[in-house]
């Protein structure tokens, strides 16, 4: 085995002149050079740089948030650890320090203490920033706080009479408390369940003013779409049924009032709290522990908060994993609902996602080779030479042309709704398994349109394109979908709701392939799921779970059995405090 240092002594990833054991954590690919220059930084302010075991504590503490983590546990670390790289490490012959001397001597470091100038925390064994410590106290405290109150009043005659009108037997702790928490699988009726929650609060006169939000833009059209297709079927009042067709919903940076220049403090804060009765927070699986506790300090403490989410999908590209946390906390217990029956998709899908979830790989390979029509297995090396990807290529090619031909011919809709139909989905992002490659070659399946449209140029009538950063001034999001079309003698880039001009766009990518972290919160008709090597370190239960539910009607999944196994054997452990405190 060799180390990136070998294959490539100017690799980024490596830090020239790291000392001792951190060299060899960082040939290894367990640290970046930021980690290392971090922690030698940080052990020269705190006169403790002559310690290798805490030099190697403070280079771990400052990844553990780039990972997602929010601490680093030093007892565990060495069975837990991920490289930052493909290649197969040893990590056992790393010379790791013995745990229990490793924890004194960073209790020691003056780096690291109880007084409010220390920029680490040690509780136990575990290794925190201190800005994680704060935030994840400060989330369990308020979580607890919540979970705590209940309604002054309460007209339980009219509460029986609306769950029963509604058949929202779900919605009954957002009633009774000023948190609930709705859980469940994609197709569970998550969204569609925000609708009853909001209809029985107005109906008991609790909710005057009604905030709907979600991590990413595409998420919030969505949850708004559901509320809407929802409320012209219940059995509510007129009143109320205008109040849900009304109600709009945002991005929690766009709720809780972003400032320029930063992406951790907002408007709204402790000190100017929203002005909400209730406020409801969709896929929130994807909201970090920053981002929960900015949102708990502009929460009014007598309003109501409701989060929705499906806590086996991935978690937050940040550090923390709240929502699983909070579903997994036994005294919040009853402020949790969890939806289990499946509407959404067939049942082929739902059961490789069921036996994915559980961790089951024997059922999950079973469900792909018993599939049908809903679901294609291809069990072979999606990059290797000669693999067999003709059902992928057809749904590409198919979904394609039909894009180019509809925005060739200035037909919005049609090319906006043919977005949806297909799209592949890769765990990584370069490489022969990433969305650069399939991207390409996707390009070459249709390389006959793409030239008939113009393919020369950047870009061409039915370009489809993923907005990668928020632009405040076009009202435009980190992963918004659009496309290019012909609009008479000029190209125009249309998205749901508006449409500019190509020059004005800034972060855009073609989004023939994403990410399988950037598909969450969207549903395609058919996805199409390359996966990596069993030595892929991304490959992990959460991902494939992610991935495969992201489908709507078909799947077709590309990787080999060991591929699978190995993905469902790995389930992805956040390093987290959260539940532990709210417990």
């Amino acid at each position: 085995m060799t180390s990136l240092r070998d294959r490539d002594p100017f690799d980024v990833r490596l830090a020239r002149d790291a000392p001792g054991s951190l060299r060899a954590f960082n040939d290894a690919g367990v640290l970046s050079s930021a980690d290392v220059h971090v922690a030698r930084r940080l052990a020269r302010i705190g006169g403790c740089e002559g310690d290798e075991a805490v030099l190697l504590a403070l280079a771990l503490a400052a990844r553990a948030p780039r990972l997602g983590h929010v601490l680093v546990d030093l007892a565990t670390i060495r069975e837990t650890v991920a490289v930052d790289t493909e290649e197969p490490i040893d990590l056992d012959a790393l010379p790791w320090p013995d745990a229990a001397t490793w924890r004194d001597a960073v209790a020691a470091c003056p780096l690291v203490g109880d007084a409010d100038d220390r920029p680490l925390r040690l509780e136990g064994t575990a290794l925190y920033l201190d800005r994680y410590w704060r935030e994840e106290r400060a989330v369990a405290a308020a979580l607890g706080a919540r979970a705590s109150q209940t309604p002054t009043t309460l007209d339980e005659p009219a509460l029986a009479a609306a769950l029963t009108r509604l058949d929202a037997a779900a919605a009954e702790p957002a009633a009774r408390g000023r948190l609930a928490v709705i859980a469940g699988g994609p197709g569970t009726g998550k969204t569609t369940m925000v609708a009853r929650v909001v209809a029985l609060l107005a109906t008991l006169g609790e909710a005057q003013l009604v905030a709907l939000a979600a991590p990413t833009a595409k998420a919030a059209v969505r949850l708004r779409e559901a509320v809407h297709a929802e409320a012209t079927a219940l059995d509510v009042d007129e009143t109320i049924r205008a109040q849900l067709l009304a109600l709009d919903a945002s991005t929690l940076h766009r709720l809780l009032g972003a400032r320029p220049g930063t992406r951790s403090r907002f408007r709204h804060d402790a000190g100017n709290r929203l002005p909400h009765d209730v406020v409801v927070v969709d896929e929130t699986s994807m909201v970090s522990l920053t981002m929960m506790s900015r949102l708990l300090d502009a929460v009014r403490p007598d309003a109501r908060l409701v989060l929705v989410g499906d806590p086996h999908q991935l978690s937050s590209i940040e550090a923390g994993a709240v929502l699983g946390d909070v579903v997994g906390a036994e005294a919040l217990a009853d402020r949790v609902v969890v939806l289990e029956r499946v509407h959404r998709f067939g049942g082929a899908i739902a059961a490789l996602a069921d036996a994915i979830r559980r961790g089951d790989a024997d059922a999950a390979v079973h469900a792909l080779r018993e599939g049908g029509e809903h679901v294609t297995w291809l069990p072979v090396d999606a990059a290797a030479d000669g693999a067999d990807l003709a059902p992928i290529r057809a749904a590409a090619t198919t979904t394609g042309r039909a894009v180019i031909e509809a925005a060739r011919a200035g037909d919005v809709a049609t090319a906006l709704e043919g977005l949806g139909a297909f799209r592949l989905l890769c765990a990584h992002r370069r490489g022969p398994y990433g969305v650069t490659a399939w991207t390409e070659m996707t390009e070459s399946w249709l390389a006959p349109e793409i030239d008939a449209a113009g393919g020369r140029l950047r870009d061409y009538p039915g370009r489809p394109l993923l907005v990668t950063a928020n632009d405040y001034d076009l009202n435009l999001f980190n992963g918004d979908t659009g496309v290019i079309v012909s609009d008479s003698d000029r190209l125009v880039a249309a998205f749901p709701d508006r449409a500019v001009r190509p020059h004005q766009l800034g972060a855009v990518d073609t989004v023939y392939a994403m990410t399988v972290h950037k598909a969450q919160g969207s549903q395609f008709e058919t996805a199409a799921v390359i996966l990596p090597p069993p030595s892929s370190r991304i490959l992990t239960r959460e991902l494939l779970y992610t991935a495969v539910t992201r489908a709507r009607d078909r799947l077709i999944v590309a990787g080999t059995e060991a591929s699978l196994r190995a993905a469902i054997a790995r389930p992805a452990t956040r390093a987290s405090g959260l539940a532990a405190r709210l417990g």
